[in-house]
């Protein structure tokens, strides 16, 4: 399977640490640590395409869509996952829209015009892929620039749970804890909420990337950063890009990119993310 080389994505300092305090309040009355839970990702495929289930997809992507703040953490751990078994989703598919406003969001402030924009495109991206959490992330950075203060409010919900979806898999530090994700670009993500920064990519036979990593020096967070490197489980997109690209017998692995991808430093601390 070949390794997706990711493009660099560019932000300015000045979207730093930006959700961070949001999510404190979001927080401020839940803050049970993450229960980690390796998922039976045979039940979640059953439920998820399963009319009669409570978990069944379309459900909970109209409760998603409702921002129905009922909606439990089990339920988007459901959610999240359970993706992978839907009929459009693919791994390694990019959006055409994810990537127009790059240098837009390179800059430390915008006009009017230039947020209106940076909303419209990302807005349009998560039409196109719901669980684009870099998205995500610059759509509550151009809504708080907007004065959209609700609004940003509901992204950075959805945000915070999905992201402990994916904490509440593993813990990363071997490849039976493994976090679980289903887009590989989500990988650095959450290298990124922890502190650190990727410098190199493996592939381990037979679904696994381990990232090689280093202290993000501008990371101020106080916490642990004694890794070295953090394991994601990728077996399911792997078996479900095969599935759908039937005319690809076999490729020859890109290898991957040394150079770290930039990602939003304004995620979430992992300690303020909802247990599951």
């Amino acid at each position: 399977m070949m390794t997706l080389t990711l493009k660099k994505i560019c932000l300015s300092s000045a979207a730093a640490l930006i959700m961070v305090g949001a999510f404190a309040n979001a927080n401020a009355q839940n803050k049970r640590k993450i229960t980690v839970e390796k998922p039976d990702l045979e039940e979640i495929r059953t439920s998820t395409l399963t009319p009669s289930s409570p978990y069944y997809f379309p459900k909970l992507m109209k409760k998603y869509e409702s921002n129905d703040t009922t909606m439990t953490n089990d339920e988007y751990r459901h959610f999240y996952l359970g993706y992978m078994f839907q009929e459009d989703f693919d791994p390694y598919r990019v959006s055409p829209y994810a990537n127009v406003t790059d240098d837009l969001r390179m800059k430390a402030t915008h006009t009017k015009e230039e947020i209106d924009t940076i909303r419209k495109y990302a807005q349009l991206a998560l039409a196109d892929n719901p669980f684009d959490l870099r998205q995500m992330s610059f759509l509550v950075h151009v809504l708080k620039e907007k004065r959209k203060d609700m609004s940003a409010k509901i992204w950075e919900y959805r945000l915070e749970h999905l992201l402990g979806a994916i904490k509440s898999t593993g813990t990363g530090e071997s490849q039976d804890k493994a976090w679980y994700v289903i887009y590989p670009m989500h990988e650095y993500d959450m290298v990124q909420l922890l502190g650190y920064e990727a410098t190199d990519a493996k592939f381990i036979e037979p679904g696994y990337d381990y990232l090689s990593v280093i202290p993000d020096e501008s990371n101020k967070t106080k916490r642990d950063k004694s890794a070295e490197g953090f394991y994601f489980n990728i077996i399911v997109p792997q078996q479900q890009y095969v599935l759908k690209h039937p005319e690809i017998e076999e490729e020859e692995e890109t290898a991957p990119s040394t150079e770290q991808p930039a990602v939003p430093d304004y995620y979430p601390d992992p300690d303020e993310i909802p247990a599951q």
